[in-house]
């Protein structure tokens, strides 16, 4: 009975849009708005029967002309294809349903399909798009005053993009209004993504006490009514313990998500999961199952088009490869590997976005202002009738143009104020870019050291390939490489040097406050300051994780830190 009664206020819900737009109700508009809402109840239980729906809504809505409900078919086709990572094809049928919804200048569910959109096309790496379509989105659902949920999502959706690009400030500052818009709205059910999305953030800031209070409260409300979120929050969660080296945790949630997968899941999440199980093995030196986990990871990343999982996957192939002697095979991969990373996460990308989120916050601060300007000139008209008003209570009349005349310079001084804090803002952010520039500069020199150790390992097989009777001497040196540091003392020093210059003499402030400081221990400080994992600072040192996390305990005792400071935090305060 509920059901029917949900289907009769959306048919009037329908009706009132129509008659808005000029148009004519057709009888069987019950009937489309009813396989709509079995498309709705039938997506998270049978995702082909689904398909279905929406084909048939669509062929019912071109040969009856219904261009609203082919629109609302081409809508959850965009949908369907996201599920199933078939982002190519959600992207097309999202731009097919905007397209028409234009035609026929309704705007209520663009909001929801412009999100759909943004979503798609971040997973296919093309972020400055996705943030367009998410900050659209945004615009027009506060213009309309329309449905709440969307006006969540886009901001959570921009925290993600934001976080894609390490503006941590950016990202939780859109993940907390995304929240705050849930709690007026008693939008519950989409506080758990909110608070999933901020842990993320504080597990990647070390926060892990925070991450893990945040995974939790998620989890408890998401198994009550169990979906795919649940599986992303068990991967996330798995995620953290993984930072802390608490590896069999971590691996009992990665496993526990990629069994939930089974019934809630999709491709592309599964292939992360497998990702994450195959470093963990990695880490575990079990290389069988670790190449197995990252080849399955690499296939579905590959078939889904994101580029973005790929990278890593071919990074990890090529440290595989590596520690079971296949050199050429890890050449190969890490030259596959800095071609990609090269043409996604360049600098330029990483400017675009953030210059996209400056133009974003100006346009509106300018709204706000032209506002403001457009109420000063309504209260300018109003001073100036007043002003040709004659006759009676000719004191009263002077003193309210006085009045007025003070709210209007109030108007000017809020204007200049704007102004002012939104010159403030635009450089807060061009500061927030110029820092991120210096991360990325650091990253980059840290794959050129890796880069050079591994042209030099090449260069030896060549040896051995081109003078078999050099095989022992040669061999002999192809293990001494692989013992000693990545990078020699010499290219120390010059990444010393850059790294110095980036990070505004970084060394020498470890220097002049702990004179005993010694050189391995300003190197390890400065992977820390580039926010390099445990895992991956191992992997640069050829050595094992556990070292790495003794190493760390003995830096923090010599820099004099107490238990509650974090290491990584102190060292980026530097």
């Amino acid at each position: 009975m509920m059901r029917y009664f949900t289907i009769l206020i959306l048919t009037f819900s329908f009706a009132s849009i129509i008659a808005q737009n000029g148009s004519k109700m057709k009888l069987d508009s019950l009937a489309f708005e009813a396989q709509i809402l079995r498309y709705q109840e039938s997506v998270e239980k049978n995702l082909e029967e689904a398909r279905l729906i929406a084909d048939s809504l669509m062929l019912n809505a071109i040969k009856q002309k219904e261009i609203y409900f082919e629109a609302k078919a081409y809508q959850l086709l965009g949908h369907y294809f996201y599920l199933k990572s078939d982002f190519q094809n959600s992207i097309d049928n999202c731009k097919k349903a905007l397209n028409l919804l234009e035609q026929l200048k309704i705007q209520g569910p663009m909001p929801n399909t412009l999100n759909q959109l943004g979503i798609s096309q971040r997973y296919l790496s093309q972020y400055d798009e996705a943030l367009k379509s998410h900050q659209k989105s945004a615009e027009l659902n506060e213009r309309i005053n329309g449905d709440p949920i969307d006006l969540a999502r886009s901001y959570l959706n921009m925290g993600n993009l934001m976080f894609d690009v390490k503006n941590l400030k950016a990202s939780n500052k859109y993940y907390q209004q995304s929240e705050e818009i849930c709690i007026k709205y008693g939008l519950n059910d989409f506080i758990p993504k909110c608070w999933g999305n901020l842990a993320a953030n504080y597990r990647y800031e070390g926060q892990y006490e925070k991450a893990l209070e945040y995974h939790l409260k998620s989890i408890a409300l998401f198994e009550k009514n169990p979906s795919i979120a649940l599986t992303r929050e068990y991967n996330n969660i798995g995620a953290v313990y993984d930072d802390l080296e608490d590896f069999n945790v971590a691996k009992s949630y990665y496993s526990k998500a990629l069994r939930h997968s089974e019934k809630y899941g999709e491709p592309q999440l599964i292939g992360l999961i497998y990702r994450n199980l195959g470093e963990i093995a990695m880490v575990e030196k079990d290389y069988g199952p670790a190449e197995e986990y990252i080849q399955k990871s690499m296939n579905i990343a590959n078939n889904t088009q994101n580029i973005e999982r790929l990278i890593r996957g071919y990074g990890k192939m090529a440290e595989i490869k590596a520690a079971t002697n296949n050199f050429k095979s890890a050449y190969e991969y890490r030259t596959k590997y800095n071609h990609l990373y090269d043409s996604l996460k360049g600098i330029e990308v990483t400017e675009r976005i953030n210059n996209l989120e400056i133009k974003y916050q100006t346009e509106k601060k300018e709204a706000e202002i032209a506002l403001q300007e457009e109420e000063i000139k309504t209260l300018s008209q109003e001073v100036e009738i007043s002003n040709l008003k004659k006759g009676l209570y000719a004191g009263g009349m002077a003193s309210a143009v006085a009045v007025s005349g003070l709210l209007f310079f109030g108007f000017r001084q809020r204007i200049k104020k704007n102004r002012i804090a939104r010159e403030k803002q635009e450089a807060i952010y061009q500061q927030e870019i110029e820092h991120k520039q210096k991360e990325l500069t650091s990253q980059t020199l840290h794959l050129v050291q890796k880069n050079t150790f591994i042209q030099e390992l090449m260069e030896n097989l060549e040896n051995i390939k081109n003078s078999p009777e050099k095989f022992k001497m040669e061999f002999r040196r192809i293990v001494m490489l692989l013992k000693k540091e990545n990078a020699s003392d010499k290219d120390w020093e010059v990444f010393k040097s850059y790294f110095a210059e980036v990070h505004n003499d970084f060394d020498q402030k470890l220097k002049t406050i702990y004179p005993d400081i010694s050189e391995k221990e300003i190197r390890l400080a400065a992977f820390l300051r580039m926010n390099l994992t445990t895992k991956e600072i191992a992997a640069t040192l050829n050595v094992l994780p556990d070292s790495i996390l003794k190493s760390k305990y003995r830096l923090k005792k010599k820099l004099g830190l107490d238990k509650e400071t974090d290491l990584n935090q102190f060292l980026n305060t530097l």
